[in-house]
Protein backbone atom coordinates (compact mmCIF):
# COMPACT_ATOMS: atom_id res chain seq x y z
CA UNK A 1 0.00 0.00 0.00
CA UNK A 2 0.48 3.71 -0.34
CA UNK A 3 -0.26 6.39 1.57
CA UNK A 4 -1.59 9.01 -0.93
CA UNK A 5 -3.16 11.13 1.39
CA UNK A 6 -5.14 11.89 4.80
CA UNK A 7 -8.94 13.43 3.58
CA UNK A 8 -10.63 15.49 6.22
CA UNK A 9 -14.66 14.57 6.11
CA UNK A 10 -16.58 18.05 6.81
CA UNK A 11 -19.77 19.70 6.85
CA UNK A 12 -19.21 23.21 5.89
CA UNK A 13 -17.23 21.73 2.41
CA UNK A 14 -17.26 25.43 0.71
CA UNK A 15 -16.01 27.16 3.63
CA UNK A 16 -13.16 24.93 4.21
CA UNK A 17 -12.00 24.72 0.45
CA UNK A 18 -11.89 28.80 0.38
CA UNK A 19 -9.82 28.38 3.72
CA UNK A 20 -7.22 26.10 2.50
CA UNK A 21 -7.00 27.99 -1.20
CA UNK A 22 -7.01 31.31 -0.31
CA UNK A 23 -6.20 32.01 3.43
CA UNK A 24 -3.33 28.61 3.60
CA UNK A 25 -2.58 29.47 -0.32
CA UNK A 26 -2.22 25.74 -1.09
CA UNK A 27 -2.34 24.74 -4.45
CA UNK A 28 -5.92 23.50 -5.61
CA UNK A 29 -4.54 19.84 -7.77
CA UNK A 30 -8.50 18.66 -8.14
CA UNK A 31 -11.66 20.37 -7.75
CA UNK A 32 -13.21 23.80 -7.04
CA UNK A 33 -15.38 25.76 -4.45
CA UNK A 34 -18.33 23.82 -5.39
CA UNK A 35 -17.36 19.86 -6.32
CA UNK A 36 -17.53 18.85 -2.65
CA UNK A 37 -14.47 17.35 -2.48
CA UNK A 38 -10.81 18.89 -3.82
CA UNK A 39 -7.40 17.99 -3.19
CA UNK A 40 -4.41 20.50 -2.40
CA UNK A 41 -0.67 20.06 -2.76
CA UNK A 42 1.61 21.56 0.25
CA UNK A 43 5.50 20.56 0.28
CA UNK A 44 5.27 17.35 -0.80
CA UNK A 45 2.08 16.40 0.60
CA UNK A 46 -1.81 15.97 0.17
CA UNK A 47 -4.77 17.09 1.96
CA UNK A 48 -7.95 16.29 0.85
CA UNK A 49 -11.17 18.18 1.75
CA UNK A 50 -14.74 15.78 1.61
CA UNK A 51 -18.18 16.84 1.83
CA UNK A 52 -18.74 14.49 5.05
CA UNK A 53 -22.33 13.62 4.25
CA UNK A 54 -21.08 12.40 0.77
CA UNK A 55 -18.36 9.94 2.37
CA UNK A 56 -21.11 8.83 4.81
CA UNK A 57 -23.29 7.75 1.51
CA UNK A 58 -20.23 6.27 0.13
CA UNK A 59 -19.74 3.67 2.95
CA UNK A 60 -23.43 2.93 3.62
CA UNK A 61 -23.88 4.27 7.22
CA UNK A 62 -26.62 6.88 8.20
CA UNK A 63 -25.16 11.01 8.04
CA UNK A 64 -25.99 12.24 11.74
CA UNK A 65 -25.33 15.84 12.69
CA UNK A 66 -23.65 14.26 15.94
CA UNK A 67 -19.90 15.68 15.41
CA UNK A 68 -18.80 13.41 18.33
CA UNK A 69 -19.80 10.53 16.38
CA UNK A 70 -19.15 11.03 13.30
CA UNK A 71 -16.05 10.50 10.53
CA UNK A 72 -13.97 13.59 10.62
CA UNK A 73 -11.06 12.08 8.66
CA UNK A 74 -9.97 9.42 6.57
CA UNK A 75 -6.58 8.06 5.92
CA UNK A 76 -6.80 6.94 2.24
CA UNK A 77 -4.01 4.24 0.39
CA UNK A 78 -3.47 3.38 -3.06
CA UNK A 79 -3.01 -0.19 -3.94
CA UNK A 80 -2.31 -2.10 -6.96
CA UNK A 81 -5.56 -3.97 -7.07
CA UNK A 82 -8.16 -3.14 -4.49
CA UNK A 83 -9.83 -6.36 -5.35
CA UNK A 84 -6.89 -8.59 -4.42
CA UNK A 85 -6.25 -6.28 -0.92
CA UNK A 86 -9.85 -7.19 -0.15
CA UNK A 87 -8.92 -10.88 -0.31
CA UNK A 88 -5.69 -10.20 1.57
CA UNK A 89 -7.21 -8.48 4.59
CA UNK A 90 -10.68 -9.38 4.65
CA UNK A 91 -9.65 -12.53 7.56
CA UNK A 92 -7.93 -9.69 9.43
CA UNK A 93 -10.57 -7.00 9.20
CA UNK A 94 -13.51 -6.31 9.22
CA UNK A 95 -14.89 -3.88 6.04
CA UNK A 96 -17.45 -1.49 5.95
CA UNK A 97 -17.20 -1.84 2.13
CA UNK A 98 -16.83 -4.53 -0.20
CA UNK A 99 -14.94 -2.97 -3.60
CA UNK A 100 -17.15 -0.78 -5.43
CA UNK A 101 -16.26 1.43 -8.35
CA UNK A 102 -17.60 4.49 -7.70
CA UNK A 103 -17.19 5.99 -11.12
CA UNK A 104 -17.64 9.46 -10.50
CA UNK A 105 -14.62 9.79 -8.83
CA UNK A 106 -12.91 7.38 -11.09
CA UNK A 107 -11.63 5.14 -8.67
CA UNK A 108 -12.62 1.10 -7.16
CA UNK A 109 -12.50 1.43 -3.38
CA UNK A 110 -13.25 -0.28 -0.41
CA UNK A 111 -13.39 0.69 3.30
CA UNK A 112 -12.29 -0.59 6.33
CA UNK A 113 -11.43 0.89 10.13
CA UNK A 114 -7.88 0.79 12.12
CA UNK A 115 -8.70 -0.61 16.23
CA UNK A 116 -9.11 2.87 17.34
CA UNK A 117 -12.01 3.59 14.70
CA UNK A 118 -9.95 5.50 12.24
CA UNK A 119 -11.52 5.48 8.74
CA UNK A 120 -9.73 3.99 6.12
CA UNK A 121 -10.16 3.67 2.22
CA UNK A 122 -7.66 1.59 0.03
CA UNK A 123 -8.37 2.78 -4.26
CA UNK A 124 -7.28 1.86 -7.11
CA UNK A 125 -7.91 4.11 -10.21
CA UNK A 126 -10.39 2.57 -12.93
Amino acid sequence: MEFTHTRLLVDNYKECFLFYRDLLGFDVTWGDENSNYADFKFKGATLGVFDRKQMVEAIGEEYSTHIEQADKTALIFKVDSVEETYQELKSKVEFITKPTEQQDWGIKVAHFRDPAGSLIEIYERI
